[in-house]
């Protein structure tokens, strides 16, 4: 997805959003979050109106965070990378209550659900494991 289709007006603000992603994601996370929360934000840009428009850039990077958190398992002691909503909300500097209303609005706003094909991480070897059949039974 290109920037190149963002209103102007919304630069400063994306670029506010994803410095803050970007260094929650360094420090706690992956560059696969890194780079989905960076493509989330561009989507959030683009619409017209975007809910990024109105509130604090910490909130909303930690509401990007949070939905892609949901959408991934991220607070699923299970996985990796594994952190909980207090903690990422901690990382991002607002509330968990904050973070977790600024995701359900971006939830909305971009139409996901849990485990949404469109803001998955791919794990290593996945598109690979994707273009392989599987293994003909001997019988």
């Amino acid at each position: 997805m290109s920037d190149e289709s963002m209103p102007n007006a919304m630069r400063p603000i994306y670029t506010a959003v994803v410095a803050l992603t970007d260094a929650v994601c360094a420090a706690h996370l992956n560059d696969a979050y890194a780079s989905l929360g960076r493509r989330m934000a561009l989507a959030l840009c683009r619409k017209m109106p975007s809910p990024l428009a109105g509130g604090a850039a910490a909130a909303w990077a930690a509401g990007i965070l949070f939905a892609l958190g949901q959408t991934n398992l991220l607070f699923n002691a299970v996985g990796t990378p594994h952190m909980t909503a207090d903690a990422l909300a901690a990382a991002c500097g607002v509330s968990k209550s904050d973070a977790a209303a600024r995701a359900a609005r971006i939830r909305e706003a971009l139409g996901m659900r849990l485990l949404d094909h469109r803001w998955m991480l791919e794990p290593p070897g996945e598109a690979r494991a994707r273009r392989t059949p599987p293994p003909r039974s001997r019988r």
